[in-house]
This record gives structure tokens, C-alpha cells and sequence, in this order.
């Protein structure tokens, strides 16, 4: 007699607790020297249609640089936000300094003794720093080869003796850098939508800021799974710092498209809420992001969110031609249902649809 589809269930679950309670997450695999990935982080083949190539030179993801004049600043951030739906910043005004210590941060933390590591391992979504593996392990198909840790940066960022010696200065210093970016580019995305330049920051678009340390150790098998599997971000807008390996891809007109990384460079994409309140003017787009077989890739994704309130189309976007296309949903809502979902490679937008 074969396996039956709850003996496949059960020991799936067994295999996901296992590796969780290693708390040392897929670093530990690699650093144990393990040469066949684990079968629960391969990923069913078709995730990988429509791969594109480095030498695909024909799409080149906007990169906007902030020294420009506003207005042509304005009109090639509209212009990106509305088909790309992501865009590289440079001169952005984060000295070179501040980003490279942020990486060796990530890089600092993640590779610090495992069991001094261990201690902050946690799905406890309340504590001031989660460090953890795949924040959905329970819920997605399949498991991503990254390990990460999480702690809000805004509006009330973490006292000091909440984080880590390794990477406490300067993760509340590119925090604040980032809130101060943040700020800038909602007057920006604003006055792209032709409305007045505080009207997404008054929204409170820009309220909270969750930072993200991901680590992707290098992979033996990296066409097996992925690094991030594919997905659009639940928040408004999403700055990221990536270091030079590469592997972010978004998905544009049915391929996959490279995000080159560029020294200086942060990359901005619009978020499933952006799109929801600018009534799909603005656009959330998918990417993931590939396993590497270089490794360690680190990168910092800092997450805008929203405050606790009812967010739904801006109604001086919104005309008899152009009617809502979304419900109103709250933040907390939004997430609750984004998580729930796991990255399962579908859009949560669609279940806010009108």
C-alpha cells in the first residue's frame, strides 16, 4: 500500500516542526553541509515558467535619480508607478556609509553564534525583533531558502537594549533614514496622482515601517526552490536595500525581468494598499527572487504600512468612468488576510475586488 494524501500531511508537519525547532533556521542546513535540500522547500516546477535571463537588455527596470528637476522626477516616478510598478532611486540622500553598514548588519546578525541566535528565534509576531524562517512556514506550499528577522523601525522605533548588540546602531539609523525617504516619496507619488503633495502622507501611507533582515545562504540545489517565491508586498510602498549578488526578478508583460543591483541604489516598488487606493492606477507587481548557489545575498526591505483606519479608492481619483473597484478594508484586515494566504503566489487584492 502506498502513502495516503494525511500520511503526506503528517509528515510534512513533521518535517516542517523539525526543521523549526532547530531555531537555527536554513543557515543551519548549510552550515551542517547539507548537499540535497530538504523536500520541503521544493518548489513545483511551474514556478519557474516564463524564466528570463540576465541578458534579457530590453526591459531596464526606471532608475530615477533624485538630483533631476521635481517635476521630472514626478513624471518618471508616475511613469513607472503606473506600468512597472517598481523603480531604482538614486541620490537619494542615504549616505553610501549608512547602506553598506546595514548590509554587513544583516550579515553581522545572521551570522553571530548560533545559539546566542537561537535565543531569538520566535513566531511571537509581539516581541520587539522576530528572527525566524519563512514567517508563512505553515500556511505556503513550499519553503523559501532565506532566513529573516523583523522589527518595526516607526513611529516608535525599538529601545536600543530590544535589538541586538551586532546590529543595533545602525538598524535604528537606516530606520530613520527610511522614514525620512519615505516622507519624501509619498509627496512625490502624490503629485503624480495630480493630488496635493501631503494627501498620501495625511492618509497616513507612511505611518508604520516595518524592517525586514533577509538572508539568503548560498544553495545547493537552487533550482529546486526559490529564494522568495512569487509575490506582490502588503503594504504601500516597499524600500529596498539588496546587495550585489542579484536575484530580484519582477514580473513584467509575462517574464521575468532582472532588477540589476546598482551600488547606491535603493529600489522602490508600489504595494498591493498603494494600488487599492489609487484604484489600480498605480501598480503591485509581482517578484521573487531567485536561489543562488553564490551566497550568502543579503537585502533590507523596508515595508510602509498603514495606521488602524478604513483605506479604499481616493475619491478625488474616482469620476463616473473611473468607479471604485475595491471595498474599504482596514490595514489590520488586509495583513490578516495577506498572512493567512501565505505566499502562495496568487494576489491578495483579488479578494478586495468589488
Amino acid at each position: 500500500m502506498g502513502s495516503t494524501p494525511t500520511d503526506e500531511t503528517d509528515n510534512r508537519m513533521h518535517e516542517l516542526k523539525a526543521f523549526d525547532e532547530t531555531k537555527a533556521g536554513v543557515k543551519g542546513l548549510v552550515d551542517e553541509g547539507v548537499l540535497k535540500i530538504p523536500t520541503i522547500f521544493h518548489h513545483p516546477p511551474d514556478k519557474f515558467s516564463n524564466s528570463t535571463n540576465s541578458t534579457n537588455t530590453q526591459h531596464i527596470i526606471p532608475v530615477i535619480d533624485f538630483t533631476t528637476t521635481r517635476q521630472d522626477i514626478i513624471n518618471k516616478i508616475k511613469e513607472a508607478s503606473e506600468t512597472w510598478g517598481f523603480f531604482q532611486v538614486v541620490n537619494h540622500g542615504i549616505p553610501l556609509n549608512v547602506l553598506e553598514d546595514m548590509k554587513d548588519g544583516v550579515v553581522r546578525f545572521f551570522e553571530q553564534d548560533t545559539e546566542v541566535k537561537k535565543k531569538m528565534y520566535t513566531r511571537d509576531q509581539t516581541k520587539p525583533l522576530v528572527y525566524n524562517s519563512n514567517f508563512e512556514m505553515y500556511s505556503s506550499p513550499a519553503l523559501n531558502w532565506r532566513d529573516t528577522f523583523v522589527c518595526s523601525v516607526a513611529p516608535n522605533p525599538p529601545k536600543p537594549e530590544d535589538l541586538p548588540v551586532v546590529c543595533r546602531d545602525i538598524v535604528l539609523e537606516y530606520g530613520a533614514h527610511v522614514e525620512k525617504l519615505g516622507i519624501t516619496l509619498f509627496e512625490l507619488l502624490s503629485e503624480a496622482l495630480g493630488l496635493n503633495p501631503n494627501h498620501l502622507k495625511d492618509m497616513d501611507c507612511s505611518k508604520w515601517i516595518m524592517l525586514l533582515g533577509h538572508y539568503y545562504p548560498s544553495c545547493p540545489e537552487p533550482e529546486l526552490t526559490m529564494g522568495t517565491t512569487k509575490h506582490s508586498d502588503g503594504s504601500f510602498l516597499t524600500v529596498l536595500l539588496q546587495d550585489h549578488i542579484g536575484g530580484l526578478q519582477i514580473l513584467y508583460q509575462d517574464s521575468w525581468i532582472d532588477v540589476p543591483p546598482i551600488p547606491e541604489a535603493l529600489v522602490v516598488n508600489i504595494g498591493d494598499l498603494l494600488q487599492l487606493v489609487t484604484n489600480d492606477r498605480f501598480k503591485s507587481v509581482e517578484h521573487r527572487v531567485l536561489a543562488n548557489t553564490i551566497g550568502p545575498r543579503v537585502s533590507v526591505a523596508c515595508f510602509l504600512r498603514g495606521q488602524e483606519k478604513l483605506y479604499g479608492p481616493i475619491k478625488e481619483l474616482l469620476s463616473k468612468d473611473n468607479p471604485p473597484k475595491y471595498r474599504e478594508t482596514t490595514f489590520t484586515d488586509y495583513v490578516a488576510y495577506y498572512n493567512a494566504k501565505g505566499l502562495d503566489g496568487s494576489s491578495a487584492l483579488q479578494h478586495f475586488k468589488i
